[in-house]
């Protein structure tokens, strides 16, 4: 994160802007819709501005910028064409540590400008940190389409009853469930069609007749192979709404920043040699987060009913009689080998397919080999990275043929995915100098030899 998003009250606060033109014009009528009294500084003054800001708490100085003129503001935005007066500013300003806008050169200033949705008191900026204002401004239009004038008027009644649900609701979580209940359904439609009187009668009636929430409830959701793109729209609802979220290691960031950021987040991942918790403690604590009222995200890498334990989970919560959902993700074979280019199945190379876990339960690999051994099966080895060379052994023991084609796909769909091929014979030592790291997937078969001629996916900054 470049910027800290956030929204600044400037109501009767004096702001400086250095700059009469036609910019300084669009900043001061932005700062005079949030209330601010402005101090504009500039030898030449447009007539627009000094009708806009005729009011006496005003201030229009027509002369150069002086250091003087920041005493006493709170905001500074250098609004010349003059890239020597705008450094000045900047950097004077941040001598006193005052937040400065520097117009079109975000490097120099401390703030940046975004594009923005006005509902008042609904407020949406977009910022691409100065790099893009254009895009910013694309996707403000984008959203202007999405967001009804009315959403307004749904705020300003929620900000009305906001005292009477919380004398309602002791507890934080039993206000929020009212509230999402109430701004998803009739309540919302009266409003932002405009009906106060009847959307707000409804809202009393809802209130005097919810019941806190006594048990809360459990979401299982694949978070996919790492690309948060990959995720489907029913898992980013859920993983906004929870309160708590249970996390494991092969959650990329940026999947696991989609979550609610105000939830409590309890990382539960699992190496081959270290449980942060063993297994039957976390079905556990899915269990006493739930009957504490709790919407409980647990969030998987992958797909949950693919060698990620969910049956067990939710047979712990279903004796429990503890309400959940599950909610399918990409399972890391799918995603990984599609990012590299190698068609798990392709009518020439391969027309079956095969999952096979790289260690089981008791880390042994007593494996059925001879079920592995049709050229035209593929095999997708979870969790293999440890016993790669052991599964060539063991597949060229059995009788693979030593030169059958293999791919090791590391941090797949990721900004950082590397793709090794070789074979079975050569693929250890191929890896021995790469310093290759988990999460890692192994793909054997023909398909492979695919990778070269198919491969569309081209990482920024693999790691080497």
């Amino acid at each position: 994160m470049d910027y800290l998003p956030l929204f600044l009250e400037v109501r009767h606060r004096r702001c400086l802007i250095v700059g009469g033109g036609d910019i300084a014009l669009r900043k001061a009528r932005l700062l005079k819709s949030a209330g601010a009294h402005i101090r504009m500084v500039a030898p030449d003054i447009l007539p627009e501005l000094s009708e806009l800001l005729a009011e006496p708490h005003h201030q229009l100085e027509k002369r150069w910028y002086k250091t003087d003129d920041l005493n006493d503001v709170c905001l500074v935005i250098a609004a010349t064409d003059d890239k020597a007066i705008n450094t000045r500013v900047a950097a004077e300003a941040n001598a006193r540590n005052l937040f400065t806008n520097v117009v079109d050169d975000a490097d120099t200033g401390s703030a940046v400008m975004p594009a923005i949705v006005d509902r008042s008191p609904v407020m949406v900026a977009f910022s691409t940190g100065g790099k893009a204002p254009v895009l910013a401004r694309l996707l403000r239009t984008r959203l202007e389409t999405l967001l009804p004038a009315g959403y307004g008027r749904l705020a300003e009644l929620a900000g009305e009853f906001r005292r009477a649900v919380g004398e309602r609701f002791s507890h934080i979580n039993d206000r929020r469930y009212f509230w999402e209940k109430v701004l998803e359904g009739p309540v919302a439609e009266k409003a932002l069609a405009g009906d106060l009187e009847n959307a707000g009668q409804l809202l009393l009636d809802e209130l005097q007749a919810s019941e806190p929430a006594q048990t809360g409830e459990v979401y299982l959701v694949g978070g996919g192979p790492g690309d948060p793109d990959l995720l489907t729209f029913k898992a980013v609802r859920l993983m906004q709404q929870a309160d708590v979220v249970l996390h494991d290691r092969l959650v990329s960031e940026g999947v696991l920043n989609l979550c609610r950021r105000d939830a409590d987040y309890i990382y539960v991942g699992k190496k081959r040699d270290r449980h942060t918790l063993p297994q039957d403690d976390i079905n556990q604590l899915l269990v006493e987060q739930a009957k504490q009222g709790k919407r409980v995200l647990r969030l998987k890498g992958g797909d949950p009913f693919i060698f990620g334990r969910g049956g067990e989970e939710i047979d712990t919560l279903a004796q429990e009689n503890i309400p959940f959902q599950v909610v399918p993700g990409i399972t890391a074979a799918s995603g990984c080998s599609t990012y590299a280019g190698i068609p798990l199945t392709h009518r020439d190379y391969a027309q079956s397919v095969r999952f096979v876990t790289g260690h089981l339960k008791d880390d042994s690999y007593s494996l059925n080999w001879q079920e592995m051994l049709d050229p035209g099966q593929t095999l997708v080895f979870y969790m293999g990275l440890m016993g790669l060379p052991r599964i060539c052994e063991e597949l060229i023991r059995h009788g693979r043929a030593e030169d059958t084609p293999i791919a090791l796909i590391e941090q797949g769909t990721t900004q950082n995915q590397r793709v090794f091929t070789a074979t079975l014979n050569s693929i250890v030592d191929e890896l021995k100098e790469k310093r290759v790291r988990a999460p890692t997937l192994i793909i054997v078969g023909d398909v492979v030899r695919l990778h070269e001629k198919l491969r569309w996916y081209q990482p920024e900054k693999a790691v080497v």
